[in-house]
């Protein structure tokens, strides 16, 4: 028998827990808030929130889940339909309006692996696998432009991006973003000039 759209559609209780949480784990921290805060902004019961989210962990990787299909959407959307060093630069550009929106507090998964900093935990291993989807997305970029050295060239732009993350919450984001998108265009303009190896005869 089918599942009705009911049936598989998030309850809104559930929903609810995965905003705030969403909110709170941004702005302020995760190992500082207690699940008693969630359920407390979210206004459900304990009840609920163990019907949904088994423990804590589940909660947190659930956001960090909903933070990647985010970004994921928001680099689909800007490389759509375009050439490639125009989908690096927009990519980039859409990094830069994220640090100019108000209460950034830098990267998700970049604050998420400095409280969970062993490789084996779950929460680790969620941020190296939304990073390495993010090198690879880059990289296959980079290779569009120019397949020599694309892969260096895509974890140039990566540690350009991290590094404008950190900064750009500790200083002028305005500042931070021009620097960071010289750095995106003085990148692939170098990249597009590779010259392809040659291997002799």
């Amino acid at each position: 028998m089918a599942r009705s759209e009911t049936d598989t559609r998030p309850s809104e209780a559930r929903l609810r827990l995965l905003t705030t949480a969403t909110r709170i784990f941004y702005a302020e921290g995760i190992h500082s808030v207690p699940v008693d805060r969630i359920i407390a902004d979210a206004k459900v019961t304990r009840a609920t929130f163990y019907r949904h989210f088994p423990g804590k962990e589940d909660l947190i990787l659930a956001y960090l889940q909903g933070v990647d299909q985010a970004i994921r959407g928001q680099v689909d959307t800007a490389i759509a339909a375009l050439p490639a060093s125009d989908a690096v630069r927009a990519v980039a550009a859409s990094i830069a309006q994220g640090i100019r929106s108000q209460g950034f507090r830098g990267c998700a998964f970049l604050n998420a692996a400095a409280e969970y900093p062993d490789p084996d935990h779950p929460v680790h291993q969620a941020v190296l696998a939304h990073r390495q989807w993010f090198l690879d997305t880059i990289n296959t970029l980079m290779a569009q432009i120019e397949e020599t050295k694309a892969e260096p060239a895509a974890r140039h732009f990566v540690m350009l991006r991290d590094g404008a993350m950190a900064a750009g919450c500790l200083f002028d984001p305005a500042l931070i973003c021009e620097t960071f998108l010289r750095g995106v265009d003085g990148l692939v303009e170098i990249h597009a000039t590779r010259q392809p190896s040659r291997i002799d005869d």
